[in-house]
This record gives C-alpha cells, structure tokens and sequence, in this order.
C-alpha cells in the first residue's frame, strides 16, 4: 500500500512539474486586438460588421492605442427598425464612420480613469460627456455594462446603446437652439453662412440674442446694413477660432488667436470663465463642423478698417500670417480652416472691387477645395485663393 502510494505521488509530482514547465515554455497568453476581440467575443457582430462597412478595420488593427466604447449587438437593436441598414449603404459610409469614430478615444482609458473625467474628446472631434454616480457610469445617454476588456492595442468597454454624434453644422445648431437669431442674420448678411457650413472645424463664441441687445441701439441696424459689411465681417470673425477648442483646452491656453487675428483672451475663476469682457455661459456645444461656446457679450476687435477693399486685404495677411506657421507646425486642418473663413469674408467685402477674371477664378479655386479632401491640398488651393485676390486688390 505504501510503495503504490508513493509511486502515485511520484506521477502526480511529474505530471505537476510538466504542466508547469510547459505554462513556462508558452509564455503569457497573447492578447488580441480591438477588432479580433470583438470578433472573439461573439456580442459584438453588428459592430465588427459596420466597421468592416466604415473601412475602419485596418485603424482599429492598428498600434494604437484606443479605448472603445462598444455597444453591443442589444445595443445596436435598440435602434429604429431600418436604420442599421440604411448606416450599412455605400452612400451612408461618411456618416457610418462618423458615429463609429464617435465610439472611440485616443489612448488607453483604463476604467480607474474613466470615472475621474468628465468629458473625453474622441476620434470624431466631438467630446462624449461621462457622468458616474452610485447607478454606475453613463457616456452620453449609454450605460457602461462592461469595462476593461484587454487588448493588445487598447482596451474595451462595453455599452448598452448607441451614441450619437452631433449631425448638424455650426449654423443648423444655431438656428435649431432659437436663441442665435441676430448671429444667424448677421453671418447672413456677412455671406460668412456658407463658411461656418463647411468642413471647419471652428470654434465660435456665439452671443446670444440678448447679447446683440445690450449694444448701443441701432447698432446691429447699422451693421447689416450692405456698405457696413466689412464691419459686420471683422465682428463675426473676431468670434471665430481655427481648429475644435474646447472649454478645458482654452482656458488652459488662456487666449485664442481669432480669424479676424487679434487675440482674445481666456480666464476662469470661482464666478465662471469669460472670454475678454464676456461671460461664457454656455461651453462645449458640439457641431458636426465644431464646437460652440455661448457668451453674453458680443466681442468687438480694437479697429476696423474703414475700406472694405482695405479691409479685405488687411483680412488676407492676417489670414496668411496666422496659416504659415499653422501649417508649419503640421496643423493643415487649421491653417486651411483660417484661409476658408479669409476667403469667403474676402469674396464678400471686396465683390465690387474684383474684376470679373479674378472673381471667376477664385470662385473656381474655392469650389476646388470644398471638393478636396486633403486638408494640405485644402490649404494649398485657398492660399491660391486669396493670393489671388491680395494681387488684385493691391495692384
């Protein structure tokens, strides 16, 4: 009985050290990446397929890192009937993008840190709002179910909806709130609507209605009236900034250099944060185009040139000198977002002062770029553009 029990510890020790030299030999257990642990995990089929649809596949495989914030196959059922299909179309792809990139964040965002922000700015542009409470945490309207799934280029966590990106441009988000209606007939009346329509993205600090109010009367009369458009254009302009620039990042700037090109400046203390003499009231309101910040003062440049063709061609060099070094700095999106503003502001102060050659062609150049989706190529075709114009203008 003796001898059978210690030969049955002797196999029993063996098969033990096997097992345990071989766990040694194979090493840690490989990780997966993002798309192939979706795959993996089988709750995930909606989502991997539209990302296939997207084009994303090949990103989402990438070094990375991401953190995703994947709403399950439950999820994407809660949606209208149809609507899955119609994201899946080929004419649909831009959109279908824009709402999976929206499902993303640079970076690996461990559930620890998570819960400290909140707000994460995503690969889409726009920024998710976080709110965690005792119910657990929420990203926008989607309840988190699932965190820290590893993978070897991020991490996932798992979402009980679909969230949704802001659809509408600077504009439609202004006429949709109903409380911009003197901004929106004053980028109107500037002929800057179709600008703050495009591919941006910008930054507007928005005045409210009763911001326009609290100027002397009969001013925004006086503004909109057609010989006081450079005027109109140097005001809306001074509100505009390059780039998507939210709260946080700004008031950690402490000033923005505008399109118009002077500077504006940036503070935050107890009572709220203001924006040179105005109080931002309102922060981050995405737009599929930008972000808008809602102040309660409209801001007014130090100088205006009395000349809109001297007006257009002070626009154009500011313009160029706040782009070059933009683009630079490797930010093209931002220097051909300055020249876009620069050049559609230009075309309507300076309209009589064109000759019809040049206007012609720069209307030409300006249908080129709205066509091109290199922002390099962009930026490229409205320096072309307003040098265009500068020489006519100064000749």
């Amino acid at each position: 009985m003796t001898r059978l029990s210690h030969s049955l510890q002797t196999i029993l020790t063996f098969a033990l050290t096997l097992a345990v030299t071989s766990t040694i030999l194979a090493g840690p257990k490989k990780q997966h990446d993002i798309v192939d642990t979706a795959v993996k995990a089988g709750d995930f089929e909606t989502l991997v397929t539209a990302v296939k649809a997207a084009g994303l596949v090949e990103t989402l495989k990438s070094d990375g890192p991401f953190t995703v914030f994947a709403p399950s196959d439950a999820a994407f059922a809660k949606l209208p009937e149809g609507t899955i299909a119609k994201l899946l179309k080929p004419e649909n792809k831009q959109l279908l993008t824009s709402i999976l990139t929206y499902h993303v964040v640079p970076g690996k965002v461990t559930a620890n840190k998570v819960v400290k922000l909140s707000s994460a700015k995503t690969v889409n542009g726009q920024q998710v709002d976080i709110k965690t409470s005792k119910k657990g945490v929420m990203i926008d309207g989607a309840k988190v179910i699932a965190t820290d799934i590893k993978c070897s280029n991020g991490v996932i966590h798992v979402i009980d909806t679909v969230i949704m990106p802001s659809s509408s441009n600077i504009v439609e988000t202004a006429v949709d709130a109903g409380s911009f209606k003197t901004l929106v007939a004053a980028v109107q009346a500037a002929g800057l609507a179709e600008t703050l329509s495009g591919k941006g993205p910008f930054t507007v600090f928005a005045p409210t209605d009763e911001a326009f109010a609290k100027l002397p009367k009969g001013t925004v009369e006086s503004l909109l009236k057609p010989e006081n458009k450079h005027k109109l254009v140097a005001i809306l302009t001074y509100h505009v900034v390059p780039g998507r620039v939210f709260s946080g990042d700004a008031v950690k700037a402490g000033k923005a250099k505008t399109v118009q090109g002077q500077t504006v400046h940036i503070q935050a203390s107890k009572k709220g944060a203001t924006v040179n003499n105005a109080k931002l009231v309102k922060l981050d309101i995405d737009a599929s185009n930008g972000v808008i910040h809602v102040v309660d003062t409209v801001l007014l440049p130090e100088q205006i040139d009395a000349k809109q063709s001297s007006a257009a061609v002070q626009m154009i060099e500011l313009a160029i000198r706040r782009g070059v070094p933009m683009f630079n700095a490797g930010d093209a999106h931002g220097c051909a977002a300055v020249y876009e503003v620069a050049a559609h502001g230009v075309m309507a102060l300076a309209k009589d002062d064109l000759c019809h050659a040049s206007h012609s062609r720069m209307s030409a150049l300006m249908k080129m770029a709205d066509n091109t989706h290199s922002a390099t190529r962009r930026a490229w075709v409205l320096r072309s553009l307003l040098d265009t114009a500068h020489a006519t203008l100064t000749n």
